[in-house]
């Protein structure tokens, strides 16, 4: 089933809401919909896929625990079809539904219950990442073998594009653009999303093993993004074996 809520006033976004609890969509929908958004809703998998294919959103926001095919396997085939982030909702306290999420492509989580302001906040995060301001400087950024291009958000190692989702895209682009600086989890938080998550969090963790995936020659040791214990991650200028140009501890 399908509904469409429109936004009060002028519609300036169009949001696809997969959830099968009723009560729940109908309150994301108005809430959103006061809030400036358009939102299409699906309660199955089946459903978000059929409409995302027929219809253009700006954001997805994806239940995992649905009838039908679960929300992870419906989050690989979005991403499979199209960029358009996703925000995964996953049961709290249930770390593995996160990761794996994140793993297959997922650009942000927000565990149940949550706030709807703080939804909200994550969708408008999630979608000033999608855009390029035209005051920002998209110059490639060359590191040997590696080149990162800001204006088409691709990253290529050797010509080979790399398959990183936008969100971790943005992270290495953040590192990338302060070499040889230590940055902390929290910084690297509060850059990508706006606002500071909890200290415990470990997202960023499983974002970095993704990148390392695609342009570290053995991400086992990385040479690139290079781990400070107990401080953040440093990006090296450069692999050949040294210490990166400005690493200090």
């Amino acid at each position: 089933m399908i509904d469409r809520t429109q936004a009060r006033g002028q519609m300036t976004d169009a949001v696809l809401l997969v959830e099968d609890d009723t009560r729940l969509a109908e309150m994301v929908a108005s809430y959103l919909g006061a809030n400036g958004f358009g939102v299409t809703t699906a309660k199955t998998g089946e459903d978000g896929l059929g409409v995302l294919d027929d219809t253009p959103f700006k954001a997805v926001i994806l239940d995992i625990n649905l009838p039908g095919i679960d929300g992870l396997e419906v989050c690989r085939r979005m991403k499979a079809r199209s960029e358009t982030p996703i925000i995964m909702l996953t049961a709290k306290g249930d770390p593995m539904d996160r990761i794996i999420g994140l793993e297959i492509g997922a650009d942000d989580y927000l565990p149940k219950p949550f706030e709807p302001r703080e939804l909200l906040a994550r969708l408008r995060a999630i979608m000033r990442r999608g855009q390029t301001p035209t005051q920002t400087v998209t110059t490639p950024l060359q590191f040997g073998r590696l080149q990162i291009d800001p204006g088409s958000m691709l990253a290529k190692v050797d010509g080979r594009s790399c398959d990183l989702t936008s969100h971790q895209f943005q992270l290495l682009l953040v590192l990338a653009r302060a070499p040889g600086r230590v940055l902390s989890r929290e910084l690297l938080m509060d850059a990508l999303r706006g606002e500071t998550l909890e200290a415990f969090d470990r997202s960023i963790d499983v974002h970095i093993s993704r990148i390392r995936a695609e342009i570290e020659d053995d991400p086992k040791n990385p040479r690139r993004i290079i781990t400070v214990r107990g401080a953040g991650y440093v990006f090296a200028r450069s692999q050949d074996g040294g210490e990166p140009h400005g690493y200090a501890l």
